[in-house]
């Protein structure tokens, strides 16, 4: 049972570390991706408001941005074209902006959301890492416990 323990903590290990390696490698793929799909959710922005045109107010509240590269990338949306920039672009509470570009934050959530990600990136790595050590250290104790009953040096109590 101490075998198949350490086995399945091995296997757990190694998809761990080819997540991680999978990540890194293509971490600008996943960069593009985001962005790809930050302008199509901001392209079929609405105010029904779906799971994306929350999220795009999520962000765009939260980290005080509009529009993916800068507050100009509401101008080529059916929205803007409607009704103007949405509220959640705004650079003070309770404002109506309308197409008046001096009440909108003026630059860009995705440069935003990167600078977010890439600074959390070594907490991310030093937990991984440390995670991945108590895992390592639980396979070698389990491999020695296990070795240790076989050649009978252990003692039942």
């Amino acid at each position: 049972m101490l075998k198949l323990y350490a086995m399945f903590l091995t296997l757990i290990f190694l998809v761990e570390l080819v997540a991680a390696i999978v990540g890194f490698v293509f971490r600008h793929e996943i960069k593009n991706s985001f962005k790809n799909n930050y302008e199509k959710a901001l392209k079929q922005y609405n105010a029904t408001r779906d799971y994306r045109s929350d999220a795009v107010d999520k962000i765009q509240n939260t980290l005080r941005c509009c529009g993916v590269t800068d507050f100009k990338d509401w101008e080529d949306t059916n929205y803007y074209l409607e009704k103007g920039f949405p509220k959640s672009c705004c650079k003070i509470e309770d404002c109506s902006p309308q197409k008046d570009a001096d009440k909108v934050n003026k630059e860009g959530c995705f440069i935003k959301v990167m600078t977010i990600i890439e600074s959390e990136m070594g907490i991310v790595a030093g937990i991984s890492f440390g995670v991945a050590c108590f895992q390592l250290i639980g396979i070698f104790l389990a491999y020695c416990l296990s070795r240790a009953i076989t050649n009978n040096q252990y003692e039942i109590v």
